[in-house]
């Protein structure tokens, strides 16, 4: 191999992507769902931990604060400069690179919030997070991400997340809300059924059509678990949420990042009243 050679292949070398774009590809359109192991250290996950925690004390204190999505279980909605990691997980590179391979260079962050499963949750239906699109349905496209960070270690009795991989293509015959299919269909989520169990540091991306549902926990521990929620252009889950940033904290982010952002810029945040609904449609409230 000559020196031109030698440069050609070392050029080629530093310009390959660091995440394999076929194997991100295979997963969100195979499974529906892909992982990372160790993206975050421990130490970043117990810091989202502590913020998530005090945000929770915060939100079941305040009218539409938390919203109920069956016995014992949450959602709340928050704002990005409310945790500490916010910056650290939206330009992770592994995160970046999901999101430019399935939704393209010009996604959006349009969500972010968490699921808090506590004892005594019950199985939830199997769902979807919302009606399956027409880019979806028609098209057989993607158009949306959800990326999920536990902040804990995940065992069996704690209600893990299960999931029924290659689902995010099932037309939706029969589903009600457009989410819920029929308990007729229980039988082959269940024989695909895959419980997850991350530990700190993990972070997972899955299309949020994907059939799913939290199990049971069974412990004396709750289950917290950070969502950021991602579009391609012409995706509208935009509308279901209120992303805020402040105007002192949108001046500190990276023109990366910035360039990712749906949001509403304000001089001082204003509460969020959670009102995208899920499973109190069909379980009812906390």
């Amino acid at each position: 191999m000559n020196t031109e050679q030698l440069v050609e292949q070392s050029v080629a070398a530093t310009t390959q992507p660091a995440y394999d774009v076929a194997q991100i590809m295979g997963s969100l359109y195979g499974d529906g769902i892909i992982g990372f192991k160790g993206a975050f250290s421990r130490e970043w996950a117990q810091q989202l931990g502590e913020d998530i925690a005090k945000l929770y004390e915060e939100a079941l204190k305040r009218p539409g604060g938390a919203i109920g999505r069956g016995p014992k279980r949450h959602y709340v909605e928050i704002h990005p400069e409310d945790i500490r990691g916010f910056v650290e997980l939206a330009t992770h590179p592994w995160v970046v690179a999901v999101c430019e391979a399935v939704l393209g260079p010009e996604y959006k962050i349009v969500e972010i919030g968490f699921d808090v499963p506590n004892p005594g949750a019950v199985h939830q239906p199997w769902h979807r997070d919302f009606p399956a699109p027409e880019d979806t349905i028609v098209g057989r496209r993607l158009n949306s991400l959800a990326f999920n960070l536990t902040t804990v270690d995940v065992y069996e009795d704690m209600g893990p997340f299960e999931i029924a991989p290659g689902t995010q293509w099932d037309l939706p015959i029969g589903f009600e809300h457009g989410m819920f299919p029929p308990k007729s269909n229980s039988p082959r989520y269940e024989q695909r059924a895959q419980r997850k169990m991350p530990q700190m540091g993990d972070i997972s991306a899955r299309s949020a059509l994907t059939i799913h549902r939290g199990t049971a926990n069974n412990s004396d521990k709750p289950r917290p678990a950070l969502v950021l929620g991602v579009d391609a252009p012409g995706a509208n889950n935009a509308e279901r949420h209120d992303l805020q940033i402040t105007h002192a904290f949108y001046t500190t982010l990276p023109e990366s990042l910035k360039q990712h952002l749906t949001c509403r810029l304000v001089d001082a945040l204003e509460p969020i009243v959670q009102g995208h609904t899920i499973e109190g449609l069909m379980m009812g409230e906390a």
